[in-house]
């Protein structure tokens, strides 16, 4: 695994190409199982909230076969040992100082060989009001909105096969929009004091 993290991106890109399937339900079964893995691995007392986010997460839409799932910690947590229980629960860890404190993703179903037949992106944030959740919500109460997002990943797949960088960034605009959509229709649904265990 330690290998994979010496890779250039464009190494990285032509290892692990943007496959794009259609929806397939096994994802919500992934997801809940994974699920009780990180909680082991990291000890429920610091999971505030586990969630299932992004196009796996929305049922009929076209997606990357990779769960993504948010989990919220809280400032307690002590991320050594948080992040030593998720290595040792097979994720590899990619700090990423450009998105929200403690500034972490972790990636598991990378090998030297491709994608392993289950892939997941482990996001964590300390617990606030996600972006993710009320995109995730839009997209599953408006069919519509997910199947125009559908056709726009279609477009930019084929575009950005081998460049995952630009294929999120094209993606930007849209999702901008959608979340500002999504939180004038759903206000304050996932302030922290809306947080169940």
């Amino acid at each position: 695994m330690q290998d994979l993290t010496k890779m250039s991106n464009e190494q990285l890109w032509a290892l692990f190409p943007i496959l794009l399937e259609p929806h397939n339900p096994a994802w919500k079964e992934w997801y809940e199982q994974e699920a009780e893995q990180i909680r082991r691995a990291v000890g429920g007392g610091n999971v505030l909230r586990l969630s299932h986010v992004g196009s796996t997460s929305v049922p009929g839409l076209l997606a990357k076969p990779t769960v993504d799932i948010l989990l919220e910690i809280s400032e307690e947590t002590a991320l050594e040992e948080m992040l030593a229980g998720l290595e040792h629960a097979g994720y590899l860890y990619a700090p990423q100082p450009q998105k929200p404190a403690p500034h972490m993703m972790l990636m598991k179903g990378y090998t030297l060989q491709g994608f392993t037949p289950k892939v997941f992106h482990l996001h964590v944030r300390y617990l606030a009001d996600q972006d993710e959740l009320y995109f995730r919500d839009y997209l599953r109460a408006h069919p519509e909105t997910a199947a125009e997002y559908a056709a726009l990943k279609q477009r930019l797949g084929q575009r950005f096969r081998h460049d995952r960088d630009a294929y999120t960034d094209a993606k930007g605009a849209f999702v901008a929009e959608i979340t500002q959509l999504a939180r004038a229709a759903f206000p304050g649904r996932y302030l922290p004091e809306t947080a169940r265990r």
